[in-house]
């Protein structure tokens, strides 16, 4: 409606002043009596006040007219302009009511209607990625942390049931082993919760030597899995939080390690200068282990381990499958980019490029 009448008010008004003009110009037609061109010609020939009065009445209609073709018109120019507005609305009311699958989809030539119905797609794009991420993790988390209260109350239940048949001391050490299981968990999610909300304190960090210290960390548990661990480090300097760093290169030495062969794997650690980007730092972890299929970029998922969500049998071999999501969100905080790649002959291949410091 304030479209319509801004056009109609427009038309109106630049019909008056055109005709204004005309009436301004006709003013100055001399103010003599007229007479025809063929003396025998006895049709009267109006004068100028006459002329002027037929103009002012002419004008009043015109303008009338003007001003219900402007309505008219407008009304439908308006429609026509406003409805690629009102499909977006009409998606945004949806959006609204929790329905995220529709999209806008406007087609035509590129004005700026088409712009904003891609940005809004695409705003509905990420909204369904990250409510449906978001939904999965609520599930998954309280799966996780399920299982060992699950087994906690099992063991205390049969205890209960059975007080003279038990081995205290290895129920003990069980309960202990769960309890602290549950622990990590609870912390890994407090980590990813933190830093999804608070940009951590940078300064200048060398990335080789936090990378070094990572794998002093580990080396104990390589050997312990039968992994030889080889590093080359080149000195480069990152802007960054050497805490946060130093757990991104644990957790993904600690995921080479648990996910590698039976006997006989490798796993390698290399920082340097980003051969592709001189500008950026590049960190990367890779390993032996068994050929992977599907989409690698999924192992960022939190609680996706590398075999799907069922952890592997044996004490020392159990993750809680957040160590790629907590490096995922490091790396983020950070400005950087993760790259996963499959090895062609088995194991992964992780690659974080992050900005150099200057």
């Amino acid at each position: 409606m304030k479209l319509t009448l801004s056009y109609a008010l427009f038309l109106v008004i630049a019909g008056g002043l055109a005709l204004g003009v005309i009436y301004v110009a006709m003013r100055y037609v001399p103010n003599y009596p007229l007479i025809a061109a063929n003396p025998r010609d006895t049709t009267p020939v109006p004068a100028r006040a006459e002329i002027l009065e037929s103009l002012v009445t002419v004008s009043g209609y015109v303008l009338a007219l003007m001003a219900v073709i402007g309505l008219g018109g407008g009304w439908l120019i308006a429609g026509r302009v406003l409805q690629p507005l009102q499909d977006i609305t009409r998606a945004a009311h949806r959006a609204a009511g929790g329905s995220l699958d529709h999209r806008v989809g406007l087609h035509g030539p590129r004005d700026e209607f088409t712009d904003l119905s891609d940005a809004f797609d695409h705003m509905l794009d990420r909204l369904q990625r990250s409510f449906e991420s978001q939904r999965r993790f609520a599930a998954n988390a309280s799966h996780e942390l399920h299982t060992p209260l699950t087994v906690t109350r099992t063991m205390l239940d049969v205890a209960i049931a059975d007080p003279a048949g038990q081995d205290y001391p290895r129920l003990v050490s069980r309960l202990h082993d769960t309890n602290q299981r549950g622990i990590e968990i609870v912390d890994a999610l407090l980590q990813l919760s933190a830093l999804g909300h608070a940009p951590p304190p940078t300064r200048p960090v060398d990335l080789a030597r936090t990378a070094a210290e990572a794998a002093a960390t580990v080396r104990a548990e390589a050997g312990s899995r039968g992994v030889a661990l080889s590093e080359e480090h080149r000195p480069v300097l990152v802007t960054g939080n050497d805490v946060l760093l130093h757990q991104l290169a644990v957790n993904l030495l600690q995921n080479a390690l648990r996910h590698n062969l039976p006997a006989g794997g490798r796993a390698t650690l290399s920082t340097g200068p980003d051969p592709r980007d001189p500008g950026r730092a590049l960190l990367t972890v890779s390993n032996s282990g068994p050929p992977l299929t599907g989409a690698v970029d999924a192992l960022t998922e939190p609680f996706l381990r590398g075999r799907g969500r069922t952890a592997e049998a044996g004490p020392g071999r159990r993750g809680h499958g957040l160590g790629l999501a907590i490096v995922a969100s490091i790396t983020d905080v950070h400005g950087g980019d993760l790259r996963l790649d499959p090895n062609p002959g088995g194991g992964l291949t992780v690659r974080v490029s992050l900005p150099a410091h200057h």
